[in-house]
């Protein structure tokens, strides 16, 4: 394994993607609309509402939180709890909805791209292997998707301080759960998706085919990684680390499977590579 020629093809096909305004254009608008203008819009509605019942309607709502959420939600007021738990709960989709839906984009497009473009024959001849590929590949799809959720996740850290922080005491998020669910039990989640979404990528003749095919495939994926991200959330750390774990388990499994849909003869688009 080369590790040198599996940057070349990430950092080519990163370089490719910088270039393409329009796709890194709509995709930072759904990163700002994720993780800054929705969740400010409903904090600051919380935090300054003036219907007093409605506030205290949506605190007596978190009841139906699991208990331990419940001993762990803080603040004085009906504002502040309720803040603090949309703020730490309720937005747990924003950590998995964005990588998912970005880096699925750019995997869709990454292999039978390359055929479309006419430069699938220049790679399937070059001194890659076809490991290498898959790998320089893969990391390219990965970068956009966690580099937005990282900038989006700083940005929706600084939004949460500043509008629910005051009325629980002061600045306290990220918490333990959220940095464990964006370190330890996101990423799996988005490497067993691309896996997938690759091999579709090298099975299908089209751009088009490989972005609907990945749809049905990501949708699913994302309702199971959003339905473990916010147990993670609501559950022990113990637990966060285990459901990260047997994801990553899953995920490695993916990508060694993964890796052999990537061939030559797919590259170059014959008849028995697709």
């Amino acid at each position: 394994m080369n590790w040198g020629r599996v940057r070349t093809v990430a950092r080519t096909d990163l370089r490719q993607l910088l270039l393409a305004r329009d796709f890194w254009m709509p995709m930072g608008i759904l990163g700002a609309i994720f993780f800054f203008v929705v969740p400010t819009i409903l904090l600051l509605a919380i935090t300054k509402v003036g219907d007093i019942n409605a506030v205290q309607q949506l605190s007596n709502a978190l009841e139906v939180l699991p208990q331990q959420a419940q001993e762990a939600i803080q603040g004085d007021t009906p504002a502040g709890r309720a803040s603090y738990a949309m703020a730490v709960y309720l937005f747990a989709p924003v950590a998995v909805v964005v990588p998912l839906t970005i880096s699925t984009a750019v995997g869709a497009a990454t292999i039978v791209g390359e055929r479309e473009r006419g430069t699938g024959e220049f790679l399937a001849h070059s001194p890659a292997d076809v490991k290498e590929i898959y790998l320089g590949k893969l990391i390219a799809s990965l970068v956009p998707g966690y580099l937005t959720t990282l900038v989006g996740f700083g940005v929706y850290s600084l939004v949460v301080n500043l509008i629910v922080g005051p009325e629980v005491g002061g600045w306290f998020f990220p918490t333990k759960q959220w940095w464990i669910l964006m370190l330890w039990v996101v990423p799996p989640f988005l490497a067993l998706t691309l896996s997938l979404v690759l091999r579709l990528s090298a099975r299908v003749k089209s751009t088009a085919a490989a972005q609907q095919a990945s749809g049905l495939v990501t949708l699913p994926l994302i309702m199971v990684a959003y339905s473990q991200s916010t147990g993670a959330l609501f559950g022990a750390g113990s637990a966060s680390i285990w459901i990260g774990t047997v994801a990553w388990i899953i995920a490695i499994l993916g990508l060694t499977r993964g890796m052999r849909a990537v061939t030559r003869a797919r590259l170059l688009g014959v008849a028995d590579g697709i």
